[in-house]
């Protein structure tokens, strides 16, 4: 065996054993957050009154009366007579 090849193996192999341990490195921070998820899971944006049913939506009346006073409302009250 020439000495290239062996100067080459020796690389592989010391690059092999960085991405392994590297590799479980990786696979115990994935094991940590999991873990850390999972004992969150009961603060996930499902349980947040925010997100419920009845408050998910404007009403018709928060809605007009938000449109209202922009800009928007203005352009168009100015501009409404003008497609008549």
């Amino acid at each position: 065996m020439s000495n290239e090849f062996k100067d080459v193996m020796k690389f592989l192999k010391a690059e092999k054993k960085a991405y392994v341990k590297e590799q479980r490195a990786v696979k115990k921070e994935q094991s940590r957050l999991t873990r850390a998820v999972k004992k969150a899971g009961h603060q996930s944006p499902n349980s947040l009154e925010s997100f419920s049913a009845e408050n998910m939506y404007y009403s018709d009346r928060d809605t007009q009366s938000y449109i209202a006073g922009t800009s928007y409302m203005d352009a168009y009250n100015s501009t409404r007579s003008d497609w008549d």
